[in-house]
C-alpha cells in the first residue's frame, strides 16, 4: 500500500484551504513519517512541498441504540497530514474528472 491514501475533502479541511490556499490535507499511512509524505506528494502532484505537519486520531468505541438492542462498534484509527506547499503552488484534486 502507498503512502498517500486519500487527500481529505471535508467542510472543514476545505475552510482551511480556502483561508489558507497553499494549505491541503491527507489521509497517509500510519508508519509514513514527515520526509516519506513530502516526497510521495512531490512525486504524485508535481508540487514543491514547504512543509508537512501530521496528527494520529486513535479509534474510538461507538454504539447505538436500536430496536433490537444495542450495536457497538470501533472507529478505526489513522494518521493525518496537512501539507503546506511553497509560494504559487496549488493541487487541482478535480482536473481528471
Amino acid at each position: 500500500m502507498g503512502i498517500i491514501i486519500k487527500p481529505i475533502i471535508t467542510e472543514k479541511q476545505t475552510a482551511i484551504t480556502e483561508k489558507m490556499p497553499n494549505r491541503y490535507g491527507f489521509r497517509v499511512s500510519p508508519d509514513a513519517n514527515k520526509l516519506q509524505i513530502k516526497k510521495a506528494i512531490e512525486d504524485m502532484y508535481g508540487v514543491a512541498v514547504a512543509d508537512v505537519n501530521t496528527m494520529n486520531y486513535s479509534g474510538k468505541r461507538k454504539s447505538r441504540f436500536t430496536r433490537s438492542g444495542v450495536i457497538t462498534g470501533k472507529q478505526s484509527s489513522f494518521k493525518k497530514a496537512i501539507v503546506t506547499l511553497k509560494d504559487g503552488e496549488a493541487i487541482d484534486f478535480f482536473s481528471n474528472i
